[in-house]
């Protein structure tokens, strides 16, 4: 095989593993706005378990987008120019997004304090709407095409990439993880929440049927393929399984067909890319692999580290969730850990009890 064919899919499977993982965080991440019920307290409670489900893994999980990143540079670097230069506003609109969010997970608990923790909740609900839907908009452009110019530079500007497809992309990523995050809740909880879980999961995956299957028709006939339309049916019964699988409580399948339609998403968009890694929009000047391709030596160098390493990334991750597989619910959340306002104020001087040491604050 064609070296620069086969990164060309290896980075489809680093987003596909990006987008699937990273997609229930995303979920997780806007239920905090919607799923809470009962009192103040109640509320806080609740958050503190949804944000728990994903507390080991989704670090973790963003090393695909990572690896898919300096994959993207080393493997096609005139694709990333020209990628991150073009859509240099939306990427960098994510990036603020993801930094808030990673910012707002670690700070969250430092303090043991309700209005503390709701502020940071806001940042993390923020981190998690914003990307759920620039993602979506990203690709559907790349499905779409965009304007290029003889030198592979993209001419569109901003305006031109909230285009009523990609406007529709980005709701059915939305749709989709939020679909995804429902049941993973449902799959990481136990009692009362996981039946109010899977009742969002029902919801949102009637939304995803008519939302995604919209987009996946348009994109299939307006801009694909004649072999993509198996993802296409791959992807529409994996929702229509994801309804019938929730309403008997089997939300582990479930969660499974709903990655399954992720998978079949990404294979729809790097399916009507192919040959390009950028097609031009209107038969317009477009990138393709060979164009945008590394030299054989990078690409060998590149396969054999892929080959050694990925093993190792994938064994430990599943090792990860596999540690942290047990269900919880709110009674499983210990007393807040963090300083109190008192002990911050101590510290820094501000009143005339005695100051507690610089390392309580770490």
């Amino acid at each position: 095989m064609d070296l620069s064919i086969l990164w060309f899919v290896l980075i489809a499977v680093l987003w596909t593993g990006y987008l699937v993982l990273e997609g229930f965080d995303f979920g997780v991440g806007m239920l905090l706005s919607l799923f809470p019920r009962g009192t103040k307290e109640e509320k806080h409670a609740e958050r503190r378990v949804l944000i728990n489900t994903i507390g080991p893994v989704w670090d973790g999980n963003e090393v695909w987008l990572l690896t898919a990143g300096g994959a993207t540079f080393a493997a096609f670097p005139e694709w990333y120019a020209t990628l991150f230069s073009g859509f240099y506003l939306p990427l960098l609109l994510i990036l603020l997004a993801l930094i808030v969010r990673v910012v707002a997970f670690e700070y969250r608990g430092k303090i043991a304090s309700a209005v503390w923790a709701r502020r940071f909740d806001v940042l993390i609900q923020v981190g998690s709407w914003v990307p759920a839907v620039l993602w979506g908009v990203a690709f559907a452009n790349l499905v779409r095409g965009v304007l290029l110019d003889a030198d592979h530079q993209y001419v569109g500007g901003f305006w031109a990439l909230l285009n009523p497809f990609a406007l529709l992309g980005g709701l059915t990523t939305l749709v989709l993880f939020l679909l995804h995050g429902s049941l993973y809740v449902a799959l990481k909880t136990d009692g009362e929440l996981r039946a109010r879980a899977r009742t969002f999961a029902a919801r949102f995956a009637v939304a995803a049927v008519v939302v995604a299957g919209a987009w996946a028709v348009w994109a299939q006939v307006a801009f694909s393929v004649a072999w993509t339309w198996a993802a296409v049916a791959v992807a529409a019964l994996s929702l229509v399984g994801v309804v019938v699988l929730n309403a008997r409580g089997r939300e582990g399948w479930a969660f499974g067909l709903s990655a399954l339609a992720i998978v079949s998403a990404v294979v729809l968009i790097f399916g009507s890319m192919y040959p390009d890694v950028m097609p031009g929009l209107d038969g317009g000047p477009s990138l393709s692999i060979a164009d945008a391709s590394s030299t054989d030596y990078t690409l060998t160098v590149m396969t054999w580290v892929a080959v050694i390493l990925t093993p190792v990334v994938i064994a430990y991750q599943t090792w990860t969730y596999w540690v942290f597989r047990r269900r919880l619910t709110t009674a499983d959340m210990p007393a807040p850990a963090g300083l109190t306002w008192k002990k911050v104020r101590d510290a820094l001087g501000g009143s005339d009890t005695p100051a507690v040491k610089p390392s309580d604050l770490a």
